[in-house]
C-alpha cells in the first residue's frame, strides 16, 4: 500500500535522538576494535523497531491464509486452483505441502517449485469444465473485480459473475475456501467491494455452507460463526468453506452397456 505511515513517523522523530548517540558510541567502539570489527558504511537510520512487538499475527490476511491453508492441509487434496490469492502468503503456506495451480489476470514473473501460472481473467473461467476441480480457493480477490483496478474490463456484476462461476467448476464433493470483505454493502471504487455475508452464500446457492468464520473489525478471529451477526461489521473479514453436494444417484446417466 502507498501512502505516508504517520504513526510510524512519529515514533521516527522522537526516538532519532537516541539513533544519534547510538550511532556515535557504536562509530567509536568500532573504532576501538580495529580489525576485529566490520568496517562502517553508510548511515541506514531504522528506530521505530526498538518499540514495535517481534510480529504481527492479528491483520486479516494472516488470519485468513493461516485459516484456509490449515484446512486444505486437513482435507489433503490431491490437486489445488487457487484464484487471486497472494502468492506470498496463503499460496506459500499452500507450496509447503501441496502443488498449486494459481490463476490470476495479472502476469507472475517469479517461477517457484510445485506452482504452475495460467494468466487470464478468471470471472467466468471459460476454460475450465463444470464439475471439474476438487479443491479450489479465492481470498480476498473476488471484491476487485470488474472495477478496472488491475486492468480488468469494468462490469459492476463481475464478482457475482466468478462467485457462479467457482460453484459451476467445483466438482461434486469439492471444497471451495472463499474470503471477501463483509459488512454493511458497498462499492468503494475503484479499491474493492464489501459485501453483505448473507449475500454470499446465496449467490453460492449450488453449494453448501460447511463453515464460516470470521475476523471482525478489530482483528478478533470468529471461528464456526454466524454470518447474520457481520452484517453491520465496516470491514469485517468472512471466511466461507463451501462444498458442492454429491449428485444425486436417479440423476446421472446410465453406463453405455444398459442403454438400449
Amino acid at each position: 500500500m502507498g501512502g505516508i505511515d504517520l504513526r510510524r513517523a512519529r515514533v521516527t522523530a522522537r526516538l532519532l535522538p537516541r539513533y544519534l548517540r547510538d550511532y556515535r558510541s557504536f562509530k567509536a567502539a568500532t573504532a576501538r576494535a580495529a580489525s576485529d570489527a566490520v568496517a562502517l558504511g553508510e548511515p541506514f537510520p531504522i528506530t521505530a523497531d526498538r518499540t514495535a512487538s517481534a510480529g504481527d499475527a492479528t491483520s486479516a490476511y494472516f488470519q485468513q491464509d493461516l485459516w484456509a491453508a490449515r484446512r486444505i492441509h486437513a482435507v489433503s487434496p490431491a490437486s489445488h486452483i487457487d484464484i487471486g490469492s497472494r502468492i506470498d502468503g496463503f499460496v506459500g503456506h499452500l507450496l509447503v505441502f501441496r502443488d498449486v495451480e494459481v490463476i490470476d489476470i495479472r502476469r507472475l514473473d517469479s517461477p517457484l517449485d510445485g506452482l504452475t501460472f495460467r494468466q487470464e481473467d478468471a470471472t467466468s473461467l471459460s476454460s475450465m469444465p463444470d464439475d471439474s476441480v476438487e479443491s479450489l480457493s479465492s481470498l480476498h480477490a473476488v471484491e476487485h473485480f470488474g472495477l478496472g483496478r488491475y486492468g480488468d474490463p469494468l462490469d459492476p456484476t463481475a464478482c457475482f459473475t466468478a462467485m457462479r462461476a467457482m460453484a459451476r467448476v467445483l466438482a461434486p464433493g469439492g471444497r471451495l475456501y472463499f474470503s471477501v470483505p463483509i459488512g454493511r454493502e458497498r462499492v468503494e471504487f475503484n479499491a474493492h467491494r464489501i459485501l453483505d455475508p448473507m449475500r454470499v452464500p446465496a449467490t453460492f446457492a449450488a453449494l453448501e455452507l460447511v463453515e464460516f468464520s470470521a475476523v471482525d473489525d478489530d482483528l478478533r478471529f470468529h471461528a464456526a460463526a454466524d454470518p447474520a451477526d457481520f452484517r453491520d461489521a465496516h470491514e469485517a473479514t468472512g471466511l466461507f468453506e463451501l462444498t458442492k453436494p454429491p449428485r444425486d444417484p436417479d440423476d446421472r446417466e446410465p453406463p453405455p452397456s444398459s442403454r438400449h
